[in-house]
Protein backbone atom coordinates (compact mmCIF):
# COMPACT_ATOMS: atom_id res chain seq x y z
CA UNK A 1 0.00 0.00 0.00
CA UNK A 2 1.06 3.51 -1.03
CA UNK A 3 2.64 5.17 2.47
CA UNK A 4 3.21 8.75 3.79
CA UNK A 5 7.15 8.61 4.61
CA UNK A 6 7.57 9.48 8.12
CA UNK A 7 11.29 9.60 8.15
CA UNK A 8 13.08 8.46 5.22
CA UNK A 9 15.13 8.99 2.15
CA UNK A 10 15.86 8.07 -1.53
CA UNK A 11 19.47 9.45 -2.82
CA UNK A 12 21.15 8.66 -6.29
CA UNK A 13 24.76 8.40 -5.69
CA UNK A 14 27.56 8.80 -8.12
CA UNK A 15 30.99 6.72 -7.66
CA UNK A 16 34.54 6.27 -8.90
CA UNK A 17 36.02 3.66 -10.03
CA UNK A 18 37.56 3.07 -6.39
CA UNK A 19 34.06 1.66 -5.43
CA UNK A 20 33.40 -2.74 -4.56
CA UNK A 21 30.16 -2.83 -6.20
CA UNK A 22 30.53 -5.59 -3.94
CA UNK A 23 30.80 -3.51 -0.23
CA UNK A 24 28.47 -0.85 -0.92
CA UNK A 25 27.11 0.55 1.76
CA UNK A 26 25.67 4.18 2.95
CA UNK A 27 29.13 4.93 4.33
CA UNK A 28 31.03 4.49 0.95
CA UNK A 29 32.59 7.58 -0.68
CA UNK A 30 30.51 9.37 -3.32
CA UNK A 31 31.04 12.09 -5.82
CA UNK A 32 27.64 12.87 -6.25
CA UNK A 33 24.60 12.21 -3.96
CA UNK A 34 21.04 14.03 -4.66
CA UNK A 35 17.62 13.37 -3.36
CA UNK A 36 14.82 14.01 -1.27
CA UNK A 37 14.89 13.90 2.61
CA UNK A 38 11.86 13.72 4.97
CA UNK A 39 12.06 13.22 8.40
CA UNK A 40 9.57 15.21 10.64
CA UNK A 41 7.76 18.44 9.91
CA UNK A 42 11.40 19.43 10.63
CA UNK A 43 12.98 17.79 7.76
CA UNK A 44 11.72 17.93 3.74
CA UNK A 45 14.63 18.81 1.98
CA UNK A 46 16.47 17.89 -1.33
CA UNK A 47 19.97 17.46 -0.73
CA UNK A 48 22.33 18.36 -3.44
CA UNK A 49 26.11 17.32 -2.09
CA UNK A 50 28.84 17.42 -4.45
CA UNK A 51 32.22 15.85 -3.20
CA UNK A 52 35.20 18.30 -4.39
CA UNK A 53 39.19 17.42 -3.17
CA UNK A 54 38.30 14.73 -0.66
CA UNK A 55 35.67 16.55 1.28
CA UNK A 56 31.74 16.73 1.17
CA UNK A 57 30.01 19.99 0.71
CA UNK A 58 26.06 20.55 1.25
CA UNK A 59 24.14 23.25 -0.70
CA UNK A 60 23.44 26.24 0.93
CA UNK A 61 19.91 27.20 -0.11
CA UNK A 62 17.10 25.18 0.52
CA UNK A 63 14.93 22.96 -1.70
CA UNK A 64 11.85 21.49 -0.42
CA UNK A 65 11.27 18.24 -1.43
CA UNK A 66 7.73 16.90 -2.03
CA UNK A 67 5.85 15.06 0.93
CA UNK A 68 2.68 13.24 -0.28
CA UNK A 69 2.30 9.67 -1.00
CA UNK A 70 2.75 10.28 -5.09
CA UNK A 71 6.01 9.36 -6.97
CA UNK A 72 7.99 12.25 -7.92
CA UNK A 73 10.53 12.88 -10.46
CA UNK A 74 13.70 14.39 -9.40
CA UNK A 75 16.48 15.59 -11.41
CA UNK A 76 19.91 17.35 -11.03
CA UNK A 77 21.00 19.41 -14.01
CA UNK A 78 25.07 20.08 -14.10
CA UNK A 79 26.66 22.33 -17.03
CA UNK A 80 29.98 22.83 -17.71
CA UNK A 81 30.25 26.57 -17.05
CA UNK A 82 29.74 25.57 -13.20
CA UNK A 83 25.94 25.99 -13.36
CA UNK A 84 22.98 24.14 -11.49
CA UNK A 85 19.64 23.29 -11.77
CA UNK A 86 17.60 21.00 -9.87
CA UNK A 87 14.18 20.21 -11.24
CA UNK A 88 11.09 18.35 -9.51
CA UNK A 89 8.81 16.59 -11.80
CA UNK A 90 10.36 18.96 -14.53
CA UNK A 91 9.80 21.97 -13.03
CA UNK A 92 12.74 24.29 -11.72
CA UNK A 93 12.90 24.16 -7.62
CA UNK A 94 16.34 25.85 -7.53
CA UNK A 95 19.36 27.03 -9.54
CA UNK A 96 22.67 28.90 -9.62
CA UNK A 97 26.13 28.50 -9.98
CA UNK A 98 28.12 26.10 -8.31
CA UNK A 99 31.09 28.02 -6.61
CA UNK A 100 27.90 30.13 -4.66
CA UNK A 101 25.77 28.10 -3.56
CA UNK A 102 28.30 25.61 -2.04
CA UNK A 103 31.57 26.00 -0.13
CA UNK A 104 34.04 24.28 -2.43
CA UNK A 105 36.31 27.22 -2.79
CA UNK A 106 37.57 29.65 -0.43
CA UNK A 107 35.43 32.81 -0.66
CA UNK A 108 37.22 35.67 -2.46
CA UNK A 109 37.12 37.71 -0.38
CA UNK A 110 38.26 38.46 3.62
CA UNK A 111 38.32 40.43 6.16
CA UNK A 112 41.38 42.44 6.27
CA UNK A 113 43.21 41.48 9.51
CA UNK A 114 45.04 44.38 9.68
CA UNK A 115 42.13 46.76 10.05
CA UNK A 116 40.12 47.26 13.41
CA UNK A 117 37.53 49.59 14.40
CA UNK A 118 38.95 52.92 15.25
CA UNK A 119 38.83 53.79 18.75
CA UNK A 120 36.66 57.17 18.50
CA UNK A 121 34.35 55.76 16.20
CA UNK A 122 30.97 56.33 17.95
CA UNK A 123 28.60 53.91 16.49
CA UNK A 124 25.35 54.91 18.72
CA UNK A 125 22.88 56.26 17.30
CA UNK A 126 21.37 57.57 20.06
CA UNK A 127 22.87 58.92 22.98
CA UNK A 128 21.36 59.59 26.95
CA UNK A 129 19.97 63.10 26.91
CA UNK A 130 22.83 65.05 29.10
CA UNK A 131 20.47 67.76 29.88
CA UNK A 132 17.31 65.58 31.25
CA UNK A 133 17.02 65.04 34.92
CA UNK A 134 15.04 62.44 37.08
CA UNK A 135 11.73 63.99 38.73
CA UNK A 136 11.54 64.70 42.59
CA UNK A 137 8.95 61.85 42.64
CA UNK A 138 9.67 59.30 41.08
CA UNK A 139 11.73 57.32 43.28
CA UNK A 140 8.66 55.18 44.77
CA UNK A 141 9.09 51.56 46.48
CA UNK A 142 8.06 48.69 44.33
CA UNK A 143 5.28 47.13 46.80
CA UNK A 144 3.63 49.05 49.59
CA UNK A 145 1.74 47.59 52.42
CA UNK A 146 -1.93 46.98 51.70
CA UNK A 147 -4.00 49.95 53.18
CA UNK A 148 -7.60 48.52 53.57
CA UNK A 149 -6.18 45.42 55.08
CA UNK A 150 -7.05 45.26 58.70
CA UNK A 151 -5.62 43.04 61.60
CA UNK A 152 -7.88 39.68 61.74
CA UNK A 153 -9.67 39.86 65.26
CA UNK A 154 -8.72 36.32 66.25
CA UNK A 155 -4.08 37.72 66.02
CA UNK A 156 -2.73 37.43 69.26
CA UNK A 157 0.26 39.72 69.07
CA UNK A 158 2.05 37.69 71.80
CA UNK A 159 1.47 34.08 70.17
CA UNK A 160 1.17 35.07 66.48
CA UNK A 161 3.98 38.27 66.79
CA UNK A 162 3.81 41.97 65.64
CA UNK A 163 0.73 41.89 62.85
CA UNK A 164 2.37 43.47 59.60
CA UNK A 165 -0.35 43.92 56.52
CA UNK A 166 0.22 42.14 53.43
CA UNK A 167 2.11 44.27 50.56
CA UNK A 168 0.66 44.67 47.06
CA UNK A 169 1.91 46.19 43.83
CA UNK A 170 2.37 49.70 44.55
CA UNK A 171 0.39 51.56 41.79
CA UNK A 172 3.09 54.50 41.68
CA UNK A 173 5.91 53.07 40.71
CA UNK A 174 7.84 53.76 37.96
CA UNK A 175 10.71 51.16 37.99
CA UNK A 176 14.51 52.69 36.82
CA UNK A 177 14.77 56.10 35.99
CA UNK A 178 16.27 56.61 32.64
CA UNK A 179 17.04 59.51 30.28
CA UNK A 180 15.68 60.20 27.25
CA UNK A 181 17.63 59.34 24.37
CA UNK A 182 18.35 61.70 21.55
CA UNK A 183 20.36 61.80 18.12
CA UNK A 184 23.66 61.38 18.64
CA UNK A 185 25.81 64.41 17.09
CA UNK A 186 29.14 61.93 16.44
CA UNK A 187 26.94 59.21 14.78
CA UNK A 188 28.93 58.08 12.40
CA UNK A 189 27.05 54.95 11.83
CA UNK A 190 28.23 51.18 11.36
CA UNK A 191 31.62 50.18 11.06
CA UNK A 192 32.02 48.12 8.31
CA UNK A 193 35.25 45.80 8.49
CA UNK A 194 37.33 46.35 5.51
CA UNK A 195 38.12 43.57 3.37
CA UNK A 196 40.86 42.28 0.87
CA UNK A 197 41.41 39.56 -1.66
CA UNK A 198 41.96 36.21 0.14
CA UNK A 199 44.96 34.94 -1.01
CA UNK A 200 43.96 31.08 -0.42
CA UNK A 201 41.26 31.75 -3.32
CA UNK A 202 42.02 30.12 -6.64
CA UNK A 203 39.68 30.10 -9.24
CA UNK A 204 38.79 26.66 -10.62
CA UNK A 205 36.65 26.76 -14.06
CA UNK A 206 36.44 22.95 -14.32
CA UNK A 207 34.67 22.54 -10.51
CA UNK A 208 31.71 20.83 -11.70
CA UNK A 209 34.05 18.28 -13.27
CA UNK A 210 34.95 15.04 -12.19
CA UNK A 211 38.17 12.72 -14.08
CA UNK A 212 36.14 9.42 -13.36
CA UNK A 213 32.38 8.52 -12.98
CA UNK A 214 32.05 4.59 -12.96
CA UNK A 215 28.98 3.61 -11.37
CA UNK A 216 25.94 4.63 -9.32
CA UNK A 217 23.78 3.51 -6.63
CA UNK A 218 20.92 4.00 -4.79
CA UNK A 219 20.52 4.65 -1.05
CA UNK A 220 17.19 4.10 -0.10
CA UNK A 221 16.37 4.05 3.54
CA UNK A 222 12.45 4.48 5.35
CA UNK A 223 11.90 4.23 9.38
CA UNK A 224 8.23 2.74 8.95
CA UNK A 225 7.13 -0.56 9.21
CA UNK A 226 5.55 -2.52 6.40
CA UNK A 227 8.28 -0.57 3.84
CA UNK A 228 8.94 -2.53 0.67
CA UNK A 229 10.92 -1.20 -2.50
CA UNK A 230 7.61 -0.83 -4.80
CA UNK A 231 4.54 -1.25 -3.47
CA UNK A 232 2.02 -3.23 -4.89
CA UNK A 233 0.97 -3.07 -8.18
CA UNK A 234 3.96 -0.46 -8.72
CA UNK A 235 7.15 -0.89 -10.44
CA UNK A 236 9.76 -3.28 -8.51
CA UNK A 237 13.74 -2.92 -9.23
CA UNK A 238 15.89 -5.78 -9.70
CA UNK A 239 19.28 -4.93 -10.27
CA UNK A 240 21.88 -7.74 -11.77
CA UNK A 241 25.14 -9.11 -10.78
CA UNK A 242 26.34 -6.94 -13.90
CA UNK A 243 24.74 -3.66 -13.11
CA UNK A 244 21.76 -4.06 -15.64
CA UNK A 245 17.98 -2.82 -14.06
CA UNK A 246 14.82 -4.46 -14.69
CA UNK A 247 11.79 -2.45 -13.68
CA UNK A 248 8.88 -4.88 -13.05
CA UNK A 249 5.12 -5.42 -11.38
CA UNK A 250 5.34 -9.36 -12.78
CA UNK A 251 5.99 -11.29 -10.18
CA UNK A 252 7.16 -13.92 -12.59
CA UNK A 253 9.82 -11.51 -13.74
CA UNK A 254 10.76 -11.05 -10.45
CA UNK A 255 11.06 -15.05 -10.06
CA UNK A 256 13.38 -15.10 -12.91
CA UNK A 257 15.96 -12.48 -11.85
CA UNK A 258 16.71 -13.65 -8.36
CA UNK A 259 19.58 -15.67 -7.37
CA UNK A 260 19.11 -17.44 -3.86
CA UNK A 261 21.43 -20.47 -2.26
CA UNK A 262 19.41 -21.78 0.29
CA UNK A 263 18.15 -25.19 -1.22
CA UNK A 264 14.35 -25.42 0.07
CA UNK A 265 13.99 -21.67 -0.82
CA UNK A 266 15.41 -22.39 -4.64
CA UNK A 267 12.59 -25.70 -4.78
CA UNK A 268 10.16 -23.10 -4.02
CA UNK A 269 11.01 -20.70 -6.98
CA UNK A 270 11.89 -23.32 -9.49
CA UNK A 271 8.26 -24.82 -8.70
CA UNK A 272 6.51 -20.99 -8.95
CA UNK A 273 7.78 -20.83 -12.54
Amino acid sequence: QVQNIDCGGGYLKVFDCSLDQKDMHGESPYLIMFGPDICGPGTKKVHVIFNYKGKNHLIKKEIRCKDDVFSHLYTLIVNPDNTYEVLIDNEKAQSGELEEDWDMLPPKKIKDPEAKKPDDWDDRPTIPDPEDTKPEDWDQPEHIPDPDATKPEDWDDEMDGEWEPPMIDNPDYKGEWKPKQIDNPDYKGPWVHPEIDNPEYTPDPEIYKYDEICSVGLDLWQVKSGTCLGPRSMLKMLMDPMGGIVMTNDGNAILREITVQHPAAKHMIEIAR
